[in-house]
């Protein structure tokens, strides 16, 4: 060690030994100046000197200790203080080593404008204009279903026209279809006076903070008001607005109504890489707000330290002063005028299972989306299944597939696709004609197959699969098996049989066959299912080609006069029997000379010549 690594040190232990005994927030720095972390402590001192009193695994915190070059710190009058520093901090720095916070979507909130005549609209963009803004709702049809419910309540204009006093009063405006079809009551040419219009408005943020019990209740009591004067029309015209209201209710309401102001935490973790955490406002017994973020991991931090820093986000995000929070297990974390629980039964459980089902499933959600951005990272895990599932030396970068295609015994072939990396290499695929095997024998012709297929590739000196698979149950896997011995080559076979309806039902594998049980609907069971489509799919049509040449030749070996050369000159040009059957003399000649065209053209003209 040198006199600057000493130098160093003890500046940095000088000023560890020097930290106060108090909450607060300290920051680490590198040889640029660079704040590489940022962490909190109810004692300052006891927490930093607990970096540099030990020796850490080798890993990212040893890392982060060795690049330490200079301490911040700032002295805060609480915990809670510390956690809020920490959180903004951590957000305007993004420190190298602390926990990255992945909030890349944008969900859209329902915006009451800040003008004369408010507007109200679902948005993306959140302008610090004096506006209200009520979300975000990541959960877009709730959004929609509050949307029409004040659509279908309140005649509030959509217009972007300036109505202000003056432009109302000199009646620069003229109403529109709106007002025509009773969706807005006219505000642009005085027609609603701009109290009623903000008695409206005042309801419409109620419903949105999610106290529609009081407005539900308020309608009820004034439209029996108006029942008792005997005001019928306009106690109905209440009545309408009180059902809608109830009936939104009653689908949005998750739990009782006496559950209100109410925060709900729950945190999944995906290994050591991420943790992902939901959370639900709840008014009146129905979700408020609902959101799921995700955290990165830097130094393997817990499910605990996570939790409290997403508690953090939340709250001072959207503003919540829940003096309630809902959180699945204990942690050492301590809100002023806030009860933490931990609900074992009942409606605060329920609320709970849901924000785990939420979490879990926007886990799901991002795992699936990961995989279709990086196919190589998914092919990677299929390859890395098979080889757990079939207890394989390495990955099957390279399978190939085998199938066999015959018809009462004609025109027997057989067909071998391949798959690299779990993709078709379809340059690579092979047709093969059966040579030595007489009638419909599947399992002769599948030893035959394989014997001509790895013979030919040992011959080339050219690499062999990880992995074979055969379309077919226990015999053409023994008819494999037979091939690879008597040539001398040893790689692992498996099996995929199909039931009755033609569907992927087993997979087979080893020597005595054990059937292994795949998961309908799994990628690795699509996988397979691909496999055996497109092995059987190249199989068959190769068949179809073979016998409908075949069949074309025949027909034209029954001319007499007509041989093999001729033959392969008149499909070759024209393509088919058809073609030959309906073209003139004139067009026969220049392919295969007068002579023969005569021959070919008399032969499918017999019954015109007759009849002329």
């Amino acid at each position: 060690m040198d006199n600057s690594d000493l130098n160093a040190n003890e500046y940095l232990r000088g000023i560890v030994l020097n930290l106060p005994e108090k909450p607060g927030i300290y920051q680490y720095l590198n040889s640029e100046g660079t704040i590489i972390y940022v962490g909190k402590a109810k004692n300052l001192k006891k927490r930093v000197y607990s970096y540099f009193n030990k020796n850490h695994e080798p890993g990212k915190t040893r890392v982060l200790v060795s690049k330490i070059v200079d301490i911040r710190y700032i002295v805060v009058n609480s915990e809670e203080d510390a956690l809020l520093l920490e959180n903004n901090l951590i957000k305007k720095y993004k420190p190298r080593y602390n926990v990255l916070l992945k909030d890349d979507k944008t969900y859209p909130s329902i915006c009451v404008q800040n003008e004369y005549f408010p507007r109200v609209f679902k948005t993306r963009k959140i302008i610090r204009n004096g506006s209200s803004y009520y979300g975000p709702y990541s959960h877009l049809p709730s959004m929609y279903a509050l949307l029409d419910l004040i659509k279908h309540l309140y005649p509030i204009r959509t217009c972007s026209l300036n109505l202000s006093p003056e432009n109302i009063k000199i009646g620069k405006y003229n109403v529109c279809l709106e007002y025509h079809i009773k969706n807005c009551a006219g505000p642009c040419i005085g027609l609603q006076t701009h109290d009623e219009y903000m008695r409206n408005i005042a309801e419409i943020k109620e419903i949105l903070k999610g106290n529609t019990s009081e407005i539900s209740k308020a309608i009820f009591q004034k439209m029996n008001e108006l029942a008792t004067e005997l005001k019928f029309e306009e106690a109905q015209i209440l009545k309408r607005k009180y059902d809608l209201i109830e009936n939104y209710r009653s689908k949005s309401e998750v739990v009782s109504s006496t559950l209100h102001n109410v925060d709900v935490f729950s945190i999944e973790e995906d290994g050591e890489r991420a943790a992902f955490i939901n959370y639900l406002h709840i008014t009146n017994g129905a979700i408020n707000q609902a959101f799921t973020f995700e955290y990165k991991k830097r130094l393997g931090e817990t499910k605990e330290e996570l939790l409290e820093l997403g508690i953090i986000e939340m709250r001072e995000r959207y503003k919540s002063l829940s003096p309630e929070i809902i959180i699945p297990f204990k942690i050492e974390m301590n809100l002023n005028n806030v009860l933490f629980t931990i609900p074992q039964r009942g409606d605060k459980k329920k609320l709970l299972d849901l924000s785990i089902l939420n979490v879990k499933q926007y886990k799901v959600d991002r795992m699936k989306q990961a995989e279709k951005l990086n196919p190589e990272q998914r092919s990677l895990k299929l390859m890395k299944e098979i080889q757990l599932l079939l207890k394989l030396d390495r990955p099957p970068l390279h399978i190939e597939c085998f199938d066999n295609s015959n018809i009462q015994g004609s025109d027997a072939v057989a067909a071998c696709v391949v798959f690299k990396r779990i993709k078709p290499s379809k340059k690579e695929y092979r047709k093969y004609i059966i040579k030595t095997v007489e009638g419909a024998d599947d399992y002769a012709s599948m030893k035959e197959v394989v014997k001509r297929r790895y013979e030919r590739l040992r011959e080339e000196n050219t690499s062999l699969p990880d992995l074979i698979i055969t379309d077919g149950g226990k015999g053409q896997m023994e008819a494999v098996r037979k091939a690879l011995e008597e040539i001398n080559i040893r790689i692992p076979i498996a099996g995929l049989a199909k039931d009755k309806k033609h569907r992927t039902s087993e997979f087979l594998y080893g020597f005595p066959v054990q059937t292994i049980g795949l998961k309908q609907g799994t990628p690795l069971f699509k996988l397979f299912e691909q496999i055996q489509d497109e092995v059987h799919r190249f199989a068959i049509t190769f068949h179809r080609q073979k016998r409908s040449k075949r069949q074309l030749a025949s027909t034209l070996d029954d001319i007499k006069g007509i041989g093999q050369k001729t033959k392969q000159l008149l499909l070759v040009n024209l393509k088919s029997v058809k073609r030959i059957k309906e073209s003139t003399l004139e067009e026969l000649i220049p392919i295969i000379g007068k002579a023969k065209a005569e021959i070919v053209f008399n032969y499918f003209n017999q019954e015109t010549l007759a009849n002329k």
